[in-house]
């Protein structure tokens, strides 16, 4: 009981002295004596200004915010028996942050209690969603893997509302990554009474949640009402994050650091290991990371620089790395994985194989040609065929010549993004594996970003050649990482996710310090649009694709032996990890190169692979190819879709994939949800 209490009174005296560190910075000229002064009841009028009206308001945000994500963590974490879960893990930030985006871009301007409960059914959505297809929770990495695909399709909506309603969202961009930045207390005050009934709440049903983490089987024989049990932590979890969504937007990954920190006591502590005390010790950890982010930001870039730059960049970062060594301690299931096609056979006739490759060179001739027809202006099929001979006027010259980079780009990248999808799904036998999850994708848009913000006049090549800087260290990071006596998939993926979170963090930081007003720019990168592309740009993802294809094509029958497990490999005298690197290496430098051409884009490495093995079979020598063109058709739809139906005004093509690739995403998981990790 003492050595509770003295860890406790430890940490309470940490929050008291970065609070007193806090109250000290800021862009004013009020220094350390002029609060000291204030506290004393003796500061002058401007110190006073200066601490109501800008350094309190943010110290008691990060106050309540710590405490609202940190307790909302330690019980996600506890219903799903899973130390992976968290506000971020779970999607009910992404959840919570599309509802109150979507309620400012429709014109709906609600009261802070309003927008906290549609905030709420927003984040409590996508809970049900996750622990749905996830099976309720599991004490693998599975839940991690539901839950950031299921963020990455809400952050897409999200950032098409930002796109389609840049007035009315006007600034939500950088909120939508965690600030403290708060003009007055009104919304943290409105949400104190619910953040505190919702912690008393959870406090008082540590002992149910004692009992609940023995297993649903004992608790049930125990005499616990397990279903309304579960049901009422989600509900409580998803409150407090919703309380702190609709204060300060999204603080990535407070949630999942606090509790894991407070557990990391429990061997010094013992008396941190009850619910009881675990909720409130790990609201105050997570103070403790929201204060102190808060405080390193502002110490190393300038309290002036740190006001772009939302708080929970920093916090995002922390939990990444948190993320990281969770994964690297998680032991793999023993289960075999299933392949990701669920077998490895052919599937149907000679006859059937003859007619889907005429329907897929069919839809690769049409894709185009539509393309280059339809936009804010219609061009005619006899028009294009005037335009190949050279007898079309000035005008429609121009905006045929302004659409062919575009077609081209969509077309190479998809292809290129689908083939990189079949490697990585084929060595890591994870059906929800893609660039975008192993943290390659990020990488590479960092490095393009990167490049872009410091260079503007950056040539293709140059940009192409960051990406692909960008994309190897991340790949690099991400195997590094992984290896641990051997390459796990699962640990693989789980700390590629990590990686592109942390990816997708520092290029809001670039973004919101290089260029904090040019939301477009942003969206556009990390959308994935073709829009601005020319020829030059097309030409190093063409490379890559004419190079890279082949050689995958020609370790054909390694990727079918790589899906089966590894220890068939390894008797059929396959070096396993060398042809893993090989595959992975093609993979993340295809992925970099598309980035390069159209940005940041998801879901076409996760569906056109699945596509294909459903009417091809499981065999590479089948399954490369035909993704390669179900890649490419699936882009150049979703270009030109982006392009012609809202005219003159655009939508990413990255966008609108997530939107036509949602549907099957979740048909994937629905259909694996019994897979064992």
């Amino acid at each position: 009981m003492f050595r509770t209490a003295a860890a406790t009174a430890g940490i309470v005296a940490a929050i008291a002295v970065l609070s007193a560190v806090h109250l000290t910075q800021g862009t004013s000229s009020t220094g350390v004596l002029d609060v000291l002064a204030a506290v004393l009841g003796d500061g002058d009028a401007q110190t006073l200004a200066v601490l109501e009206g800008s350094r309190v308001p943010r110290l008691l945000t990060a106050l309540l915010l710590g405490v609202a994500l940190g307790v909302a963590g330690a019980g996600m974490q506890s219903v799903a028996r899973n130390p992976l879960a968290s506000p971020d893990t779970l999607a009910v930030n992404a959840g919570a942050h599309l509802a109150v985006v979507a309620t400012a871009a429709f014109g709906l301007s609600l009261p802070v209690l309003s927008s906290g409960a549609a905030a709420f059914v927003g984040g409590l959505a996508a809970a049900v969603v996750v622990l749905g297809l996830s099976g309720g929770g599991s004490a693998g990495p599975r839940l991690v893997l539901v839950g950031s695909a299921v963020a990455l399709t809400l952050q897409s909506a999200t950032y098409l509302l930002l796109l389609l309603f840049e007035q009315e969202t006007t600034g939500l961009f950088g909120w939508g990554s965690g600030s403290l930045t708060v003009s007055d207390l009104d919304a943290t005050a409105q949400m104190t009474p619910v953040v505190v009934v919702a912690v008393v709440a959870l406090v008082a049903m540590g002992k149910s949640l004692d009992v609940l983490a023995l297993g649903d089987d004992n608790a049930t024989v125990l005499g616990l009402r397990v279903r309304r049990t579960r049901v009422g932590a989600v509900l409580l979890t998803v409150a407090l994050t919703a309380a702190a969504v609709t204060v300060a937007g999204p603080l990535g990954f407070v949630g999942l650091s606090a509790p894991v920190i407070t557990r990391l006591l429990v061997r010094f502590v013992p008396g941190f290991g009850r619910h009881r005390v675990l909720m409130p010790v790990s609201g105050l950890v997570g103070v403790l990371i929201v204060l102190g982010a808060d405080v390193l930001l502002r110490a190393v870039m300038g309290s002036a620089a740190a006001v772009r730059v939302p708080t929970g960049v920093t916090t995002t970062v922390l939990g990444a790395v948190v993320l990281v060594w969770l994964a690297r301690r998680t032991r793999s299931s023993a289960a075999p994985r299933q392949a990701p096609a669920g077998r490895v056979g052919v599937a149907g006739s000679t006859r059937r194989l003859v007619v889907t490759w005429v329907a897929l060179g069919a839809l690769l001739v049409a894709a185009p040609v539509v393309g280059l027809m339809l936009g804010d202006r219609l061009v005619l099929l006899g028009d294009l065929a005037n335009w190949v001979s050279g007898r079309t006027g000035t005008a429609l010259t121009f905006v045929v010549d302004q659409r062919l980079p575009r077609v081209l780009a969509a077309l190479v990248a998809g292809a290129a993004l689908a083939v990189a999808g079949c490697g990585i799904q084929s060595v890591s036998r994870n059906p929800l594996a893609e660039p975008g999850l192993l943290g390659i994708t990020a990488g590479a848009g960092l490095g393009a970003i990167g490049l872009i913000t410091l260079v503007p006049v950056a040539g293709a090549w140059q940009v192409a050649g960051a990406a692909g800087v960008g994309a190897a260290l991340a790949f690099a990071l991400v195997y590094g990482l992984a290896w641990r006596a051997g390459l796990d998939s699962d640990r693989l993926v789980v700390i590629g996710i990590a990686t592109w979170s942390g990816g997708t963090a520092l290029i809001t930081l670039l973004i919101t310090t290089s260029d904090p007003w040019n939301t477009a720019k942003a969206l556009t990168w990390m959308s994935g649009s073709t829009y601005g592309r020319t020829l030059e740009q097309v030409v190093p993802t063409l490379l890559a694709l004419a190079l890279l294809l082949p050689l995958l094509w020609s370790r054909h029958r390694e990727l079918d032996l790589h899906t089966l497990d590894d220890d068939t490999p390894r008797v059929l005298g396959l070096p396993v990890e060398r042809s893993r690197l090989v595959v992975l290496v093609a993979s993340g430098v295809l992925a970099a190169t598309a980035v390069s051409a159209i940005g940041v884009v998801g879901f076409v490495g996760l569906v056109a692979p699945h596509l294909a093995r459903s009417l091809v079979g499981g065999r590479h020598a089948r399954v490369l190819p035909v993704a390669a063109v179900l890649g490419a058709v699936l882009v150049s739809v979703a270009d030109t879709v982006g392009r012609t139906v809202i005219s003159p005004a655009q939508i990413p093509a990255g966008l609108v994939i997530s939107l036509i690739g949602t549907p099957y995403f979740v048909l994937v998981l629905w259909r694996t949800r019994e897979m064992r990790t």
